[in-house]
Parts: structure tokens; sequence; C-alpha cells
């Protein structure tokens, strides 16, 4: 007779976190198996080709997210109605976004200062050649490149490349206009939205793929790497990273229990999934689509979370704004840079601002941290200090930031709803 229990055991093996998870121990014991029975370029040509299972998964996900933005963007905004509901969503979501990177910041620079972890580091092996590819890509994300990257030339060239931050401002005019033009334009729309619900259809498919793509970026990364020799090497630089992850988290679940009460718990259950797909893929992008249909589920309006989540993936990246005042003062301290506190929170104000927008640059975190570096005059060859814990970090980072996008989404919508309850009582 099967027990309640047992029925449990099974559904949860059979739901795609379930999966996910028996995916990642699979590609962990298969890698670790590997790494230390083959040579050590039998162990490199594996993880070659046993990461393109990942990287199918990954550019599968790639492939639906410009469609899926574009329309349900334009969707979310044409059925606000006006420019009045855009603007004061538009506010709160960055208000609420600049406020937790400062603060995501703070928490990095707090930690980075107190725990020293860079102080007296004397790493063996540093890939300096690795270093070289990242700190060859500091040019793209100056300031004022960044400021001119903002508009895009052709939507269709912001389509082609999943330049998210494009897409969203071509969208905005779009569904501005379409809200504009009021019942004239509503066969568009309808077409539009239509065509989003297409688009969500594909996520159910694509997302099958998910355990398969994280059991080959594991089983690659640990075919490569001795987890544990990292680990007792980078004890100091890591720990202390998780420490001020940890915060981060603890930070960001005590204010949605603030602002959404009881709520709280079902939200952490409804992205449990996309939680560990990022924390699997290192991508928080991966999980963009998954996380709409998650946060529609709990309830946030569909032209909430169209109009939040995109702007979330540009202005609302938590886990990596904490890692790169992390990574960057840790580089200072290794080479013996001494930072004052007023050239410290320069570096963090460089940050708000530099890092905005680049959530599709591969390693996007630290191509930010090697330019910080060139501004402040410490040596960008640094990044090569963290390059071999740096995939354990971002997978932190990653969950991190679908956290706070899922959090922020969740919570300008609860007041976006509140907000019309008051309108119709008065």
């Amino acid at each position: 007779m099967t027990t309640t229990t047992e029925i449990k055991k099974t559904s949860f093996l059979r739901s795609l976190t379930g999966q996910i998870l028996v995916a990642m121990f699979l590609g962990a014991v298969l890698g670790i198996f590997l790494h230390k029975n083959i040579s050590p370029e039998g162990a490199k040509e594996f993880s070659d080709k046993i990461q393109i299972l990942a990287t199918i998964f990954i550019r599968l996900v790639q492939m639906i997210i410009s469609p899926l933005v574009f329309t349900t963007l334009v969707v979310g905004i044409a059925k606000l109605g006006d420019v009045k509901a855009v603007g004061r969503i538009g506010g709160r979501a960055l208000g609420w976004f600049f406020t937790a990177s400062f603060i995501s910041l703070l928490i990095g620079l707090f930690f980075v200062n107190v725990l020293e972890p860079g102080v007296g580091l004397n790493l063996p092996h540093v890939d300096l050649a690795s270093a070289a590819e990242v700190t060859g890509k500091t040019q793209s994300i100056s300031f004022a490149n960044f400021i001119e990257h903002i508009v895009p030339k052709s939507i269709f060239e912001a389509m082609a490349t999943n330049e998210i931050l494009q897409i969203v401002v071509f969208s905005i005019f779009f569904g501005l206009a379409a809200a504009a033009l009021g019942d004239t334009v509503k066969p568009v729309i309808n077409a539009l939205d239509k065509t989003s619900h297409i688009v969500l259809r594909m996520v159910n498919y694509v997302m099958n793929f998910a355990p398969i793509g994280v059991f080959g970026a594991i089983a690659g990364v640990f075919a490569v790497r001795d987890f544990q020799e990292l680990l007792v090497t980078y004890f100091k630089f890591f720990g202390s990273f998780l420490l001020g992850i940890g915060t981060l988290w603890v930070f960001l679940i005590i204010v949605g229990y603030l602002f959404l009460k009881s709520r709280m718990t079902v939200l952490l259950k409804r992205i449990t999934s996309p939680l560990i797909i990022a924390f699997g893929t290192t991508s928080s992008e991966a999980v963009f689509p998954k996380l709409t249909e998650e946060l529609e589920a709990f309830g946030v309006k569909d032209k909430i979370v169209s109009f939040m989540l995109p702007l979330g993936y540009s202005f609302n990246l938590d886990g990596s704004m904490m890692y790169m005042t992390f990574a960057s003062m840790f580089i200072a301290q290794a080479y013996g840079i001494h930072l004052d506190l007023g050239t410290q929170m320069v570096m963090l104000l460089v940050l708000m601002l530099t890092s905005k927008g680049i959530a599709g640059v591969p390693r996007a975190s630290l191509v930010v941290v090697a330019a910080t570096c060139g501004m402040f005059d410490i040596p960008i060859e640094g990044i090569a200090l963290i390059l071999p814990i740096d995939h354990f970090c971002d997978m932190f980072r990653s969950a991190t930031n679908v956290l706070g996008n899922a959090l922020a989404t969740s919570v300008v919508g609860q007041w976006e709803g509140d907000q019309e309850l008051t309108e119709e009582l008065s």
C-alpha cells in the first residue's frame, strides 16, 4: 500500500525543482569522479563538451527573451492606459531598485572592510590569460558609453543581441504611443497579447531542458576544478563573500515579510525552481521566462510583471552589486592599496551607475569590477586572483538577483493593487 510520504516523495522527484536538484547532485558526482580519475587534459576536453548541454539550454531561453520582453511590456503599458500610471509605477520601481542596489553595495563594502579577506594574500596559480580576456572588455562599460548604449540604433539589432535595456526603451515608447491612440490600435495590442501567451507556452517546453542544462554546467565545472582545494585556498575570500551574500538574503527576506506579510512564504515557494535554475546555470537571465510565469501565478498582475521584470534585469541586480564592491576592494587589499572611506564611497556611486544595463554581458560582474579597478588605479590584472572561484560566487549572486527581482515585482504589484483599491473606494 502506497503511503502519503511515498506519494509526496515521488511527486517531488517528478517536479522540475526535484529533477534539477537531482541533476545538480549527479553532475557534481560525475565531475568530481572524473577530476580524480582522468588526466587534466581529458577533464578539460570533457568539460568543454558536457557544458554544451548548459549552453544549449541557455540559448533556448535567450531565444524567447526578446519577444517575451517586447510583447509583455508593450501590452502591459497599453493596459496601464495612461502616462500617469506608467510614471507612477516606473518611479516606484526605480526608487526600489536604486535603494536595494545601494544597500547591496554597502553590505559588500562593510564585510570587505571588516573581514579584510585580501590582506596578506598570496594566491598561487594566477591565470593571467583569462584575466586579460576579461579586462579586454572594460572599454564597453564606461559611464559615457553606457549612456549612449541605453538608446537603441535599431530595435532589430537590440533584439538580435538580447539587449534587454534597449528593448525596454523601445517598448516603453511603443506602449505609450499605443495607449495614446486608444481603441484604434486594439487589434495590434490583442495580437501582441496572444503572441506573449504563445511565448509563455514555449517557456514550459524550454524548461523541460533545465535539468539537462544544470547537469552539464555542474559536471563541467567540477571536472576541471578541485572544489576542496579551491575552498581551502580561497577560504577567506569565499567565506567572507558567503557571509555578505547571506546577510543580503536575510535583509531581502525580512523586507519581504514586512511588505508582503505571510504571502512572502508563498512567494519563496513559488520561486524555488527559478532560484535553483539560476544557481545551477549561474544565469539569472535563464529564468526570466519562468519567473514571469511564477510571479503571475503568485498573483501579481501581468501588466505589473511585464513592466517590472525587464526593468529589474537592467537595474536591480542585488547579488551582483554586492559582489562588485566586495571584489574590487578585495583586489585593492591584495595589492596593498589603501582606499580611504571617501574614495570608497565614490567607488560605490560609480558602481551604482556603470553596472546598470549589462545583465546580458558574459561575466558581467567581472567586467564591471575590471573597469572600476582601472578608474581607481587598482591593477586590473588582479581579476586573475578571483577567477578560479568566480564561478561558485556567480552561483550565489545569480540566485540573489532572482530573489531581488521577484521581491521588487511582488511589492510594487501589491502597492499598485492598494492604489487601485483606494481609487475605486474614492
